[in-house]
């Protein structure tokens, strides 16, 4: 895309973003009875929107020239039914993955074997052979499992 092509772009989309809606709670009643328009606006929609889905719900007062005024305590009723509770605060993220439940005595068996030459294919044979669970309860040993227990085991343990 050429850099003019992008600058309009980027100017249209500014020009056409509504600004962000100020909300703020009222202390007090302003006024007995809010205007379509007026109602829209404090609800945070249209006008269209307002008069389609809201105003076939609520009353209104029929002025004598042909105009329909929202009294405030509906319009209050209104928003108090549409206002939801506040959500709950996030959890904290648990740690990833299933914990390892890796007993001591196979990390020193595995730490004693590399310790004196055995390849890890060897260890991961001779724990196999032995029937000695994975930490996750497999049945089978490979090198990269001996080798990522290694790995772990040199680190310091994590705190809880």
């Amino acid at each position: 895309m050429s850099r003019r092509r992008h600058q309009r772009r980027t100017e249209k989309n500014r020009r056409h973003t509504q600004p962000p809606a100020i909300v703020r709670e009222a202390t007090r009643v302003e006024r007995l009875a809010y205007t379509r328009t007026q109602a829209a606006e404090a609800l945070g929609i249209s006008r269209s929107t307002f008069t389609r889905r809201v105003l076939p719900y609520i009353a209104t007062i029929e002025t004598p020239w042909g105009g329909r005024l929202i009294p405030a305590d509906e319009l209050e009723r209104v928003a108090s039914d549409w206002r939801n509770p506040p959500r709950e605060a996030k959890r904290p993220p648990a740690q990833p993955g299933r914990p390892a439940v890796m007993p001591d005595e196979v990390i020193s068996f595995i730490r004693a074997a590399r310790a004196a030459g055995q390849s890890l294919g060897a260890i991961a044979e001779d724990l196999n052979k032995s029937g000695t669970p994975t930490a996750h309860g497999g049945e089978r040993w490979w090198p990269s499992t001996v080798q990522g227990v290694l790995r772990r085991s040199s680190l310091p343990p994590r705190a809880a």
